[in-house]
């Protein structure tokens, strides 16, 4: 007999008794010559046992083979039995290393399973593409105003944002409506509760808006953009910091960006960077930015504030300059530390407002959770 490689993987009991049949030996007569016991040449041949070096080293003998021969056998067998473990080992970190999944079954976005074939199948279906390696597309080209690369993880924000607002029954866009709605929100900014009414308000101008939590990493405090071809707008902020300065500028700043159209070629991504100033930004980015100062507090009030009192800023005057803005002082103290850069200023003013908009808004996170979509 001659070493030979087999195309299929066998138990090495298989290729020993194809051996003994060829000799016309019975298992209790091969089991005499190389000096074992019949019970261990029965359990080889059965797949109970497998080949050691030692019983390699004596059926080469007897059979006029190598004992590497067997060995490569009984390895490859052994291999064989755990390879599809290894590939769904592979399968789950390729999977992984691309999407967030653990952040998505975490969610509740997608459901889990202990199969990784349904688990990577409904990660493709979140995603609208065909395979793992696919390019992520968004319904445009979703962008970043300071040249930056959309990451995975913020695309998952991306389609979890659009998913909640497609399943809004909002009624048809009116710019007129919006603008006119711009006094209805501003009549809100004395008292953090009541920006629970924000969410009716933007309903009633066909603006679709949604809460979700941001994921681990993506940086995004808010979105802008629009589906069923353009004629829905849709707002979708993080809440990463849910302060009520925070909250009234991003929530302008969007609002800003549907008023002008923006988001329709390309999906508006705002990043704490782009909202910040200390980056580049588009023109359209400038114009939302100060369309949301302004609203938060007027531009040439703020400034003659701070002309009046600057660098002695204190409790009664920032109360009084609040009441007669007709805004929470919270909302001031946010434009105040942006416009001297003095960050420690009153900064137990800047209330945190999620409790209030969450509960009132079709919300994804915060202790709110909306169900998987397709």
């Amino acid at each position: 007999m001659t070493d030979r490689v087999p195309a299929e993987v066998f138990p090495p009991g298989e290729f020993l008794r194809d051996e003994l049949e060829a000799r016309n030996w019975t298992q209790t007569e091969f089991a005499e010559i190389i000096e074992r016991p019949t019970r261990l040449v029965n359990e080889v041949i059965a797949g109970k046992r497998g080949v050691t070096p030692e019983t390699a080293s004596e059926f080469a003998a007897a059979l006029g083979t190598s004992a590497q021969f067997w060995m490569n056998l009984e390895s490859s067998y052994q291999l064989s039995k755990i390879s599809p473990a290894l590939e769904r080992i592979s399968r789950t970190a390729n999977l992984r290393e691309r999407f967030p999944v653990r952040e998505m079954l975490k969610r509740g976005w997608i459901e889990g399973s202990e199969n990784v074939e349904v688990v990577e199948q409904r990660v493709l279906n979140f995603f609208n593409v065909k395979s793992v390696e696919d390019e992520v597309r968004f319904s445009h080209a979703a962008r970043r105003n300071h040249e930056e690369e959309i990451s995975t993880i913020q695309l998952a924000w991306l389609f979890r944002v659009r998913q909640l607002a497609s399943a809004l029954s909002v009624p048809q866009y009116s710019k007129k409506l919006l603008q006119a709605a711009l006094g209805d929100l501003e009549a809100l900014m004395t008292e953090p509760e009541e920006i629970r009414h924000v969410p009716t308000i933007l309903h009633e101008a066909g603006v679709r808006f949604v809460i979700v939590e941001p994921v681990p990493r993506s940086e995004i405090e808010g979105v802008c953009f629009w589906i069923d071809n353009n004629k829905a707008p849709v707002i979708g902020l993080t809440l990463r910091y849910g302060r009520i300065d925070n909250f009234w500028f991003n929530l302008r700043h969007e609002i800003e960006h549907v008023l002008n159209g923006d988001g329709k070629s390309g999906v508006i991504i705002d990043d704490t960077e782009l909202l910040s100033g200390s980056v580049d930004q588009s023109d359209e980015e400038r114009v939302a930015n100060e369309a949301a100062a302004n609203f938060c507090v007027p531009s040439q009030n703020l400034t003659d504030f701070i002309g009046r009192l600057d660098p002695m800023y204190s409790k009664k005057n920032l109360i009084g300059f609040a009441r007669l803005m007709q805004r929470h002082p919270g909302i001031v103290v946010g434009q105040l530390q942006k416009r001297t850069g003095r960050w420690e200023l009153f900064r137990n003013y800047q209330v945190d407002v999620r409790q209030f908009i969450v509960q009132s808004s079709l919300a994804d996170g915060y202790g709110k959770s909306a169900p998987a979509l397709e």
